[in-house]
């Protein structure tokens, strides 16, 4: 019977799931029922841990006792802060030797970029991760600046055939995983279903392959084009696409375009068999006729449009068209100012809207979005 005061141990973790991590500590310090609760393997389950928060030299110490119960960690950390890059790093080791159940992990990195860093020791811990951790499903690193190759590739593909996600389209200056690593990787996972990448790191033959008869439901490829090498990436063809989509009706692409990419090359990344959901334009060149481009073409399978460029009529025609043929829109987010007449297209003839960034003036940065009531 459950003493008058007392709560019963599930009650305690599902409180204590909720808490940061010096505050879990500082539970398990209270009492043997509270330390029992904080240390049970539901509230480890799913970990958040930010290595800027909480006190680096306690990580470990408090974690030793529940590693094996960590399923899916999200674990932030600031590069150019030696500690708390430090014990990141001791983090993901001490994971690796302790959890092959393992099933998802996030890095993301805070504050400045660093420079001229290739990152080894956080990519080794990755590495180390991927060969201990056989049950891993998820794994995203679009958040870490380092430069990311082929052996990182290689080493998920060999480690971990039951991986249904992986996000490499991270902000770098410069991307190393080739088309071969990259087909390589979907021989060896049948089950991926979500893929983010450079463009460059896409190939013919990987759609081809993402295309095969016996695939698995593909649901979502993330493209994101910034570095050099992916200007000189060889066009996709729309044949190829097309094939794709057919294959997998329920494909969504979302294609992130960066100043990097000359004009001609965006012309040959918006093919029309593309199936996008999402586009983000933030282009050095015409960004009108690229949003001309969805209007008419991706009037189906458009939901998520972003567009950093300089104001204009055109600009504001190419928007109002495509609010009257992209009905399905949940977002629209344009980092300039436009006219009342757009605003009101949107709002009016874009019925599943949910969120906007629309402003009719000047207004000092950063612009929030709006949510549609």
């Amino acid at each position: 019977m459950v003493q008058p005061g007392e709560l019963p141990e599930e009650v305690l973790a599902l409180i204590f799931r909720h808490l940061p991590l010096r505050d879990r500590a500082a539970a398990a310090r209270v009492c043997r029922a509270w330390a029992a609760a904080a240390t049970c393997s539901s509230v480890w389950h799913n970990t958040n841990i930010s290595c800027d928060f909480e006190r680096e030299d306690m990580l470990l110490p408090y974690l030793s006792a529940c590693l094996d119960h960590v399923h899916n960690l999200r674990l932030e950390f600031e590069p150019l802060r030696e500690s708390s890059r430090r014990a990141a790093t001791e983090l993901l080791i001490a994971l690796a030797s302790r959890s092959p159940g393992l099933r998802g992990l996030r890095l993301e990195c805070r504050g400045e970029k660093p420079f001229f860093d290739a990152g080894r020791d956080v990519l080794d811990a990755v590495h180390s991760i991927c060969r201990a951790a056989h049950a891993l499903r998820h794994l995203d690193l679009r958040r870490l600046p380092f430069t990311l190759d082929d052996a990182l590739v290689l080493q998920v593909a060999r480690g971990c055939p039951e991986l249904r996600s992986l996000f490499l389209n991270n902000s770098t200056l410069v991307s190393s995983v080739g088309p071969g690593s990259v087909l390589y990787l979907l021989e060896a996972c049948p089950r991926l279903s979500v893929l983010g990448l450079h463009l460059a790191s896409l190939s013919h033959t990987a759609l081809e392959a993402l295309a095969a008869p016996d695939r698995a439901p593909f649901m979502l490829l993330a493209l994101r084009c910034a570095c050099p090498e992916d200007a000189r990436a060889p066009p996709l063809p729309n044949e190829a696409w097309a094939a794709l989509h057919h294959r997998h009706p329920g494909l969504a692409v979302e294609l992130e375009l960066e100043p990097a990419l000359p004009a001609e090359n965006v012309t040959r990344i918006l093919q029309s068999a593309v199936p996008v959901a999402a586009l983000r334009l933030c282009i050095s060149g015409d960004t009108v006729g690229p949003v001309r481009f969805a209007a008419l073409h991706y009037a189906a399978t458009l939901r998520v449009l972003e567009v950093r460029a300089a104001a204009s009529p055109d600009l504001d025609a190419a928007l109002e068209l495509l609010a009257a043929r992209c009905t399905g829109l949940r977002e629209v987010h344009c980092f300039c100012v436009v006219r009342p007449s757009v605003l009101h297209a949107f709002l009016s003839q874009c019925p599943r809207l949910r969120s906007y960034t629309l402003k009719l003036t000047r207004e000092p940065h950063p612009w929030r979005p709006m949510l549609v009531p």
